[in-house]
């Protein structure tokens, strides 16, 4: 994940062959590509964060969000580095070629099923009221007798199979051509899934994630070359990309800026935190949301600033923690509700049965980051309810 943002001049998805010139980008290309780079993480932020609050409210324990715990929060770091390392050794002792291959595959079934449940509540509007609906379940058993046990109960309708159907379409694409629009699709659906469905549990647990994560990030970007180093050699949707010579090349462009998914997710479950936190505070404000909203633009734009000038791939987190815990932090104080702030705990909002994050997500960013968290919830049993126009 926190391949940090966007790195001038060397291809996130198509990099040259080796001892090939980039001509260097232009001035038009790259504020082009870095303004499309921050508007593409807002806006899963953004929705993620409004669906984070109806995905609180659910009263369906089978779509409860997953929890993340001070231990989770606390752990996440060491798991995250000996999966990057390890995900680096993995590339340097096999053909990256087969790598790519099975992820690849992975990340098909993955993104189809995270850009299915994305464009769900959008679609159910465009379907007309006769329209035949009807509900199927695939239910997988195991055992027999009283210790039968279910592994997979998922209910799904007719509307369901039709944004598959679309998703697959997209698929198919992003499988036969890794095109950078494809890429962008499945990486804005992974992030505006991950906003939703993860949810620290107290302000105490969010400053423990970024914090230690902030560290992750800068030792694995300026301490090695091992975060460049995989961020470069995946082939896969754990990335944001936007080609930098877009207006000379169109659509074939290669010179790619990019932004990992972790730098979207991992602050955006806190800003998402932060807007059940204003919500809670029943004041008709959301001060806290739009001043989180605000610093992780200031965040970006800073990171895409320092990395400009100093031609070098930054860490992003260095910048968009102290932004997003500093620029709440000073509101909360000039406002006199720190004690708050800090006392309010989300999953006291949530059904005491709320399930907790066991398999804590490994790398943020890099596959099995966002990845395994999402498999999880996308394959966990789910009952369809209506959505309400504050879903979106």
């Amino acid at each position: 994940m926190e391949q940090a943002a966007a790195h001038n001049g060397s291809g996130a998805g198509a990099a040259p062959a080796a001892g090939a010139a980039r001509p260097p980008a232009t001035p038009e290309g790259m504020a082009l590509a870095y303004g499309s780079l921050v508007l593409m993480a807002l806006l899963p932020i953004f929705f993620g964060a409004l669906r984070s609050v109806s995905c609180a409210k659910s009263k369906n324990s089978s779509e409860m969000p997953e929890t993340i715990t001070s231990r989770d929060a606390a752990r996440f770091p060491i798991v995250a580095s000996c999966t990057l390392l390890g995900l680096y050794l993995f590339f340097k002792i096999f053909s990256q070629e087969y790598i790519n291959l099975l992820l690849s595959m992975y990340f098909f079934v993955l993104g189809i099923l995270a850009l299915s449940h994305t464009i769900s509540p959008m679609m159910n509007r465009f379907f007309p009221a006769n329209f035949p609906n009807k509900q199927y379940q695939l239910l997988f058993t195991q055992g027999s007798g009283e210790t039968k046990e279910e592994i997979v109960n998922y209910e799904f309708d007719t509307k369901d199979l039709v944004c598959l159907a679309m998703s697959s379409v997209v698929g198919v694409w992003y499988l036969l051509r890794k095109h950078w629009i494809a890429n962008n699709l499945f990486g804005l659906a992974f992030s505006l899934n991950g906003v939703e469905l993860l949810h620290l549990n107290n302000v105490s647990t969010g400053c423990i994630l970024l914090g230690g994560l902030f560290i992750y990030d800068v030792f694995w970007v300026f301490g090695t070359n091992v975060m460049v180093t995989v961020a470069k050699s995946f082939e896969a949707p754990i990335k944001l990309v936007f080609p930098q010579d877009l207006l000379e090349k169109g659509l074939e462009a290669d010179n790619f800026a990019m932004l990992g998914l972790g730098d979207i997710v991992i602050p955006g479950i806190f800003i998402a935190l932060l807007l059940r936190f204003d919500i809670s505070l029943k004041k008709n404000t959301h001060t806290y949301f739009y001043t989180s909203f605000v610093a992780y633009i200031f965040g970006l734009g800073l990171t895409i600033f320092i990395m400009h000038i100093f031609k070098h791939a930054q860490p992003a987190l260095l910048y968009l923690v102290p932004a997003c815990i500093g620029f709440p932090l000073l509101v909360a104080l000039a406002k006199g509700e720190v004690t708050e702030m800090f006392s309010y705990e989300s999953s006291a909002e949530i059904l005491p049965h709320t399930p907790r994050l066991t398999h804590f997500p490994t790398v943020s960013g890099s596959p099995a980051s966002l990845a395994d968290s999402m498999q999880q919830k996308l394959s966990c049993p789910r009952r369809r309810r209506q959505q309400s126009p504050s879903a979106m």
